[in-house]
């Protein structure tokens, strides 16, 4: 974010550059491949979600909004929300994608600590991300060290969220699994490509980590130099 003539740091972000398009090349291949990979149970991801909301005795409703993967679950309202692709299609990949969903209902149910964690934080983490930076930038042109340092620490709130969200989005894809293979909404020959696909969308949130806690290092290193 920050370049300067000799900035040797920068060079600590390259394998996180690297993974990052690995895994945006391996979940946009897989989600290309499977999601023209329809499903012989003939149903929507929109009621594939709300079949096994039933099934798990879910207290949510199932809502279809406009977008591509803009799919989320609403923890506070309870709303499972499916982009029109998603809630449309009966492909392997629009399942996965709205079992995935399901899973994070799951955690609430069962008070899955990671993911109370998680939600807590995501104002903390908002702030932190969007402040972070201009204050360092700020603190490191003038050489105002507390600025940096306060940066820094905004900072870490937002990689600590990106740490606590890689646990929270494994599990919820191994929830969304078990969930459509004890469903009996997917064949056995189908439940390969529904893990290949929540494996290939938890590689970006991977990706998203190491590239948050390797810029954290390289924020720190840069005030270390002002020292």
């Amino acid at each position: 974010m920050f370049f300067y003539p000799f900035d040797y740091t920068f060079i600590l972000l390259i394998p996180a550059l690297i993974l990052a398009f690995y895994a945006q090349s391996k979940v946009k291949s897989t989600y290309t491949t499977l999601s023209q990979k329809r499903s012989r149970a003939g149903l929507s991801g929109f009621e594939v979600a709300q079949q096994l909301i039933e099934q798990n005795n879910l207290p949510i409703r199932v809502e279809e909004i406009p977008g591509q993967l803009t799919d989320h679950y609403d923890p506070s309202r309870e709303i499972l929300r499916l982009s029109n692709s998603v809630a449309r299609g009966g492909s392997i990949a629009d399942y996965s994608i709205a079992a995935h969903e399901v899973g994070h209902a799951l955690q609430k149910r069962e008070k899955y600590r990671a993911f109370a964690w998680r939600s807590i934080l995501v104002p903390v983490a908002s702030i932190g991300s969007q402040a972070a930076f201009p204050l360092f930038l700020i603190g490191l042109i003038f050489s105002f060290r507390l600025l940096m340092d306060v940066g820094i620490i905004f900072f870490s709130l937002a990689v600590l969220f990106q740490v606590v969200t890689l646990p929270v989005e494994y599990d919820a894809s191994r929830r969304a699994y078990l969930a459509l293979t004890n469903s009996g909404l997917v064949a056995v020959d189908e439940q390969q490509d529904i893990k290949r696909m929540l494996n290939a969308a938890a590689l970006t949130y991977v990706a998203a980590t190491a590239m948050a806690a390797l810029q954290l290092l390289r924020l720190i290193l840069l005030r270390q130099s002002r020292d």
